[in-house]
């Protein structure tokens, strides 16, 4: 492993110099193969699991490594945290991959750090493991992830109520530069510091940009705005729903970081909320593009000093850009949606299509995924699918839509395809994969990840993974296994 590492070459107050606290019996549980061979681990270590078990508790560190806690802030549920940092995470350096793109390795449950605010700095082995199914997940859906390249059971418990199992996760990212790291430096009135900051991520995320002055942070601000579009647009897409969309869980680099209370909607309804902490439905299935643009406005805020020192005059600078957010994001949502019903572009016709189809199901209590899947074996004429009868209506509008813009069945089905997965990580699965290692039973993890890896076609397993819960989700909860 060839580490580069930029980051520790800034100003010491962007992180602290920490160390992982060694665990008492380091086992390799989970290993991401291909993603080391994306990173270019030789073989020679990824075929020495109790190596891999000391490198990826953090007990050992790699050569090359330097291990750091980042400085950070935040908005918590809409309220400002002037300090909140990395409290049970490591971030152990930089490396390329195949593509030549940086990629940061991090540690997460690896200990303590003086940004644990008496927190123990640990990880149990359900938020450990959820959070390399759901990243694995997503990734393989499309959508723009943090990955997961090893889980590793400490063989210590740490308390959470009830003793659990622990366990550290390592997080490949590429980079853990959030809103929230502007946000400090913002708050602090350090204009050097977030210049200095400013200057790092846009040549390390967004090198195209050759401007200078103030037009270069406008741009910046631009492509991070562009990048939380596409990726909102995907969560949707698929029907993710992150659960605490926090600044300081918005990756600038547009990547959907920190699985924590993370879940999948099945039953199709906008408010749809998971999180237990969540209790106001702040980051509701369809809130979290009202959050983006929120969490953007709060990045605009911090950069404004460095656009203009008349902050009326920043705001005049920047205030579009937010207010356009908005209609961009629709334009995306509807060319996604057309998408998803087999049209290569959007339209007025296409768009009341896609609002009436959504508003059926929320009626009708439909599952999400299911429903676009069997819309696709409807027009491939692939099977009978019985559909309530209210839809029967809307599904001959809508082939009507695709013969009226000469679109054949089987083009519109090929574009499906692409766009609505066979299968998602439900809920209940995941759940019982996790219930599984927290009791130290043999889990079949392997086989669902299988399936997880190949969610737009069917492969041996996937249909025992297609199942809604039997109770819609009504009583599902999710926690952030701090």
């Amino acid at each position: 492993m060839k580490f580069n590492n930029t980051y520790i070459k800034l100003a010491p107050i962007f992180y602290q110099h920490v160390l992982p606290t060694p665990v008492a019996k380091p086992k390799l549980l989970l290993w991401n193969d291909s993603l080391a061979k994306q990173l270019l681990i030789p073989s020679t270590l990824t075929q020495d699991s109790a190596l891999l078990a000391q490198y990826f508790s953090g007990n050992q560190l790699p050569p090359g490594a330097e291990s750091i806690a980042l400085t950070y802030s935040g908005h918590q549920f809409g309220h400002f945290n002037p300090q909140l940092g990395d409290g049970r995470a490591h971030l152990i350096g930089e490396i390329s991959d195949e593509n030549a793109q940086q990629r940061d390795i991090q540690l997460k449950g690896s200990g303590p750090t003086p940004f644990s605010r008496q927190g123990d700095g640990r990880c149990a082995i359900g938020p450990a493991v959820r959070e390399y199914i759901m990243s694995e997940a997503m990734f393989a859906l499309g959508v723009p992830t943090s990955r997961c390249l090893a889980v590793v059971a400490s063989g210590e418990p740490v308390y959470r109520g009830d003793a659990k199992p622990g366990a550290i996760v390592t997080r490949v990212a590429a980079s853990h530069i959030r809103v929230g790291t502007f946000q400090y430096f913002a708050s602090q009135g350090n204009l050097e510091a977030l210049d200095e900051l400013t200057q790092y991520a846009i040549a390390r995320h967004y090198p195209t940009i050759k401007s200078s002055g103030a037009e270069r942070v406008i741009a910046f601000l631009e492509q991070v705005i562009a990048k939380q579009i596409t990726l909102i647009t995907a969560w949707l897409r698929v029907g993710f729903i992150h659960g605490v969309m926090n600044t300081d869980n918005t990756a600038i680099s547009g990547e959907t970081i920190d699985f924590g209370p993370c879940a999948m909607m099945g039953v199709y309804h906008p408010g749809t909320v998971f999180s237990s902490i969540d209790r106001k439905g702040r980051y509701a299935f369809a809130n979290q593009a009202p959050i983006a643009q929120w969490n953007m406005a709060r990045l605009a805020e911090a950069l404004l000093p460095l656009i203009d020192s008349d902050q009326d005059a920043a705001v005049a600078k920047v205030e579009p850009l937010i207010i356009a957010m908005s209609a961009q994001f629709q334009q995306a949502f509807n060319t996604m949606m057309a998408a998803k019903l087999g049209f290569e572009h959007t339209s007025d016709e296409v768009d009341a299509l896609s609002t009436e189809l959504l508003d059926l199901m929320q009626t009708h209590q439909l599952d999400y995924t299911l429903t676009f899947y069997h819309l696709g074996l409807i027009i491939n004429s692939q099977a009978t699918v019985a559909l309530v009868a209210p839809l029967n209506d809307w599904v001959a509008k809508w082939q009507s839509a695709l013969a009226n813009a000469s679109i054949s069945a089987s083009n519109a089905y090929e574009l499906m395809q692409q766009n609505n997965p066979v299968v998602i990580p439900r809920n209940h699965h995941v759940e019982a994969v996790l219930a599984q290692y927290e009791q130290g039973a043999q889990s079949d993890i392997e086989r669902f990840l299988s399936v997880l890896a190949h969610p737009y076609q069917h492969t041996q397993h996937t249909e025992l993974y297609q199942d809604p819960a039997a109770d819609g989700d009504q009583h599902y909860r999710t926690f952030c296994g701090t």
